[in-house]
């Protein structure tokens, strides 16, 4: 199975805006591979059918895992750290994949369905702080 006609394609991928991604995630039961690593997974995730979640620092051991023969969107924060997994991917012979661009952050915004543990929020002035805001 393909992507339906959705998409811009920017540094040789193909790119799908949020609302591209979970319009293939509904009907063309593509699947949302998020690389975010998993110190960011615990407050925020994309609530859709399925969701497979290998960190992007552990793509390379778990890639095999994946399935071939359905469409893999790749996600992160942003659509930044996804780009190297898609690099990966492609070079490990995946076709079937495109970005999310921007990332779960667009994804909220878009007002898509989300997942949220309140006891797993972040807090911090900046990331290099960022703590849990409900654990003492």
């Amino acid at each position: 199975m393909a992507f339906l006609k959705h998409g811009f394609i920017s540094s040789g991928f193909l790119n799908l805006s949020a609302g591209e991604a979970y319009k293939e995630v509904i009907e063309n039961k593509a699947v949302i591979l998020d690389v975010r690593e998993l110190s960011l997974t615990g407050y925020k995730n994309f609530d859709v059918p399925e969701v497979i979640h290998i960190p992007g620092s552990k793509i390379a051991e778990k890639y095999n895992s994946l399935p071939v023969d359905v469409p893999i969107i790749v996600a992160d924060s942003v659509g930044l750290k996804s780009h190297d997994a898609m690099v990966f991917l492609q070079g490990k012979g995946f076709t079937n994949i495109a970005n999310l661009a921007g990332g779960i952050v667009d994804w909220e915004v878009d007002g898509l369905p989300l997942k949220k543990d309140i006891t797993e929020q972040l807090d911090g002035s900046c990331v290099c702080q960022l703590r849990p805001r409900h654990k003492k």
